[in-house]
């Protein structure tokens, strides 16, 4: 199956978690892809049979400058993923409060539109809280491989 790793960040962080999300899914046998700076059309061509979206979080719950040009287009364009698997893991700081992982949130909102179905609850990573998001992170890799083979 092949998974599109698309990412959003600030900092780099949420890159270093998408990186580290392809290593753990191609071990798990997937064919992951990720491009830091890709654009829908590139998206496209891969032909992702399921989705998985890591962002930061900025100001008041928006998302990064980074990721709002393929998030724009994928709005804009509207590619036929309805009924793809797909799942989130945003990074936040909790003591932004309402705002915390308001990107993942909006991207949550955007596989609604599209018809991508989550296979798994969102993964909430607290800057305040986590030194290394990459390993707190497997877990919940590890279980969405098992969903997107189920």
């Amino acid at each position: 199956m092949k998974v599109a790793i698309l990412s959003g960040t600030v900092y780099g962080t949420a890159e270093d978690v998408a990186r580290h999300a392809v290593t753990v899914l191609n071990a798990a046998g997937f064919d992951a892809w990720h491009d830091p700076r890709a654009q829908l059309a590139q998206v496209l061509e891969f032909g992702p049979q399921a989705l998985l979206v890591v962002t930061a979080t900025t100001g008041m719950g928006e998302l990064p400058d980074s990721f709002v040009p393929l998030y724009t287009a994928i709005r804009d364009q509207f590619p036929a993923w309805q009924g793809l698997p797909g799942g989130v893991i945003a990074l936040g700081d909790a003591s932004y409060g309402d705002t915390f992982c308001g990107a993942g949130e909006l991207v949550r909102e955007l596989y609604a539109e599209l018809g991508v179905r989550e296979v798994q609850e969102m993964l909430r990573l607290d800057a305040s809280e986590t030194v290394t998001p990459e390993s707190d992170a497997e877990p919940w890799l590890e279980s969405f491989a098992t969903a997107l083979r189920g």
